[in-house]
C-alpha cells in the first residue's frame, strides 16, 4: 500500500511539465535511443537523490539559509542559460548538417544535476509534499513509499523518452528542430528567472 502510494505521489511530483520534463523529452527527440536513455538515466539518478532529500527534509534546512539559496539560485540560473544556449545552438547546427549532434557524457552528467537540482525552491516545496506523506507512515512504510516514488520517476523519466524517440521518426527535420529551438528558449527563460531571483533575494 505505502509503495503504491509512492508511486502516485511519484507521478504528481515528476509529471508537470518543467526544465526537467523539457530536458528529458528533448533528449527523446534529439538522439538516437540508445544515447537518450543513457542521458535520461542520469537525469533520473539525481533526480531520485532530490526526492530523497526533499522526503528527508533538506529542502527545510536550504529554506532557513538564505546565503545557500541565493547561491544555489543565482549558479543554477546562470548553469540553466548556458545549457538552454547549448540546446538552441545544437538545434541550429541540426538543422545545417542534419547530424546527430551529442553532448559527452560529462556534461549530459553536468547537466543532468542542474536540471534536477538548480533550483532550491522546488527542493523546499518537494520536503513539503513529500514530507508530509513521510509523517504519516511508519519507518517501514516510508521505506517503500519513497522506492515507489524513485520508481514512479524511472517509470516516467524513461518511459517518455522512449515515446518522444519513437516519434522523432515521424516528425520532419524542420519541426524537430523548431521544437529544439523552443524547448532551448523555455530553458533558457528559466535560467534567467532563476538568476533574477536569486538576485533580487540577494539584495
Amino acid at each position: 500500500m505505502a509503495y503504491l502510494q509512492g508511486l502516485l505521489i511519484g507521478l504528481a511530483f515528476v509529471a508537470p511539465i518543467g526544465m526537467q520534463n523539457i530536458y528529458v523529452f528533448n533528449n527523446g527527440l534529439s538522439y538516437k535511443l540508445s544515447r537518450a536513455l543513457l542521458y535520461t538515466l542520469f537525469v533520473w539518478f539525481f533526480d531520485a537523490l532530490f526526492c530523497l532529500a526533499a522526503f528527508y527534509g533538506i529542502g527545510a534546512i536550504i529554506s532557513h539559509n538564505q546565503i545557500v539559496k541565493v547561491v544555489v539560485m543565482i549558479l543554477g540560473g546562470g548553469l540553466t542559460m548556458y545549457i538552454g544556449y547549448n540546446i538552441i545552438r545544437s538545434a541550429n547546427q541540426r538543422a545545417i548538417t542534419s547530424a546527430d549532434n551529442h553532448i559527452s557524457v560529462k556534461q549530459a552528467i553536468m547537466t543532468a544535476i542542474v536540471v534536477s537540482w538548480a533550483n532550491p525552491q522546488a527542493l523546499i516545496d518537494g520536503t513539503m509534499m513529500l514530507g508530509a506523506s513521510r509523517g504519516t507512515l511508519t519507518v517501514a512504510e516510508s521505506i517503500f513509499f519513497i522506492i515507489g516514488v524513485v520508481t514512479s520517476s524511472f517509470i516516467w523519466d524513461l518511459g517518455m523518452t522512449s515515446a518522444f524517440n519513437l516519434l522523432r521518426h515521424r516528425m520532419p527535420a524542420k519541426l524537430l528542430v523548431g521544437i529544439n529551438l523552443v524547448s532551448g528558449l523555455i530553458v533558457f527563460g528559466y535560467g534567467i528567472f532563476l538568476l533574477v531571483n536569486g538576485i533580487h533575494q540577494a539584495i
